[in-house]
């Protein structure tokens, strides 16, 4: 795991949309008839971009708490079974998360209000690897040269950032 430096060094994605937070809804019923095909394993492949919540977890800088987790139990009961728990605590701008409309605009949608097909989308990964170094800035230049080469960019489609 990365550790912080000027500009968060690693960061991954600068625009991450996840379905990980939105999980619960889709659990509770069948999925909606346009996303069938991604949870029957005919609509393409998944890819898991979470990242592990821990003491290297890369935070944003106004942040000072970090990661937090407090062992509750671990071990056998006096019932006689095994029993592990822990409570943890965490900014909300660290890690693998979703940053919700509302974050930049005011009265937008909130995490709790974005529709699961908002969340699942064709992947356009921007590779800036070459040119990243911890105050290197993504700019309009690299989302442009993806274009020249690969075509525009589909309407829905999920910009993510590979920036080493």
């Amino acid at each position: 795991m990365p550790t912080a430096g000027p500009r968060h060094r690693g960061l991954l994605a600068a625009v991450l949309w996840t379905t990980g937070l939105s999980g619960w809804g889709a659990a509770c019923s069948p999925p909606a008839p346009s996303l069938a095909s991604v949870f029957d394993g005919t609509g393409g492949t998944w890819v898991d971009l979470t990242h592990s919540f821990g003491d290297n977890t890369i935070y944003w800088p106004t942040d000072t708490a970090g990661f937090q987790m407090e062992e509750l139990a671990y071990g056998m009961t006096e019932g006689g079974w095994f029993y592990s728990s822990y409570a943890f605590a965490t900014a909300e701008h660290g890690g693998t998360h979703l940053d919700a409309p509302i974050h930049f605009a005011e009265g937008r949608l909130t995490a709790d209000r974005i529709p699961l097909d908002g969340l699942i989308g064709t992947a356009v990964v921007v590779d800036v690897t070459a040119q990243a170094h911890p105050d290197y800035l993504v700019s309009v230049a690299d989302l442009e040269a993806w274009e020249a080469a690969h075509g525009p960019m589909p309407d829905g489609g999920i910009l993510l950032l590979r920036t080493g």
